[in-house]
């Protein structure tokens, strides 16, 4: 199989994967034959056993076919995919700090607060801005479907999950949904949601930037290449 097509075999499975697992055609009937932590079990093993082969085969064909656009010599690209990948691994601290406010509707605490008010599902934010980070520096076609199964997922994840909950649990994640945002602050922008002092989700954001400066130490010897010139 050639090198980009082998990729992208992978990356189809990977984000294919996560979504058919996760439908309403497909989640009740498997929680309601094995279970609830059983399916979990099973679609963790649906996860890595499609982003292992993913991972390794791009790992073997780096920068696999041609080369759609280099921006690497441009100063300025750096600091803009350091910007993001900073924001990226803040918003997915935020995701782990707080749990996924879709797994909350219809209980007190449901309320939006902190990262919540900036975008209601961080984690799919940062998955995206990771990989939407690293394509700017990526212009191969393999590199193209690798670091773009990442935006991907995180898009079409967070619209999945979105529909599924409105399906499950209606008008209250109706509401929660109408008063938050997927796009980061666009809820604060048009003035459904006010952002405290006292949310600022500090814990996310100090976390965040020590994995931004953590990955910047081992960048080059893990991954190649540095991250700052």
């Amino acid at each position: 199989m050639e090198p980009a097509t082998e990729i992208s075999f992978w990356a189809v499975l990977f984000v294919g994967g996560h979504l058919a697992i996760s439908s309403r055609a497909i989640r009740p009937r498997l929680i309601a034959t094995v279970g609830e932590q059983p399916y979990r079990g099973v679609y963790s093993l649906v996860s890595l056993g499609t982003f292992i082969p993913l991972t390794i085969a791009f790992a073997r064909h780096k920068h696999a076919g041609a080369m759609l656009w280099y921006a690497r010599d441009f100063a300025a690209a750096r600091v803009l995919v350091w910007a993001a990948m900073a924001i990226a691994l803040i918003m997915i601290a935020a995701g782990v700090v707080r749990p996924s406010p879709s797994a909350m509707v219809g209980r007190p605490e449901s309320t939006p607060r902190g990262m919540q008010k900036i975008t209601r599902h961080p984690s799919f934010v940062g998955l995206s801005l990771f990989g939407l980070a690293h394509l700017l520096m990526n212009g191969w076609v393999g590199d193209l479907w690798f670091f773009g199964s990442f935006p991907a997922l995180g898009i079409l994840g967070g619209i999945h999950q979105d529909r599924r909950k409105l399906v499950e649990l209606g008008e209250s994640y109706r509401e929660f949904k109408t008063a938050t945002s997927f796009f980061p602050g666009l809820a604060l922008i048009d003035g459904r949601q006010r952002l405290a002092r006292a949310e600022i989700p500090w814990l996310a954001i100090v976390i965040g930037l020590a994995l931004t400066m953590a990955l910047i130490i081992v960048h080059p010897r893990w991954f190649g290449g540095s991250p700052l010139g």
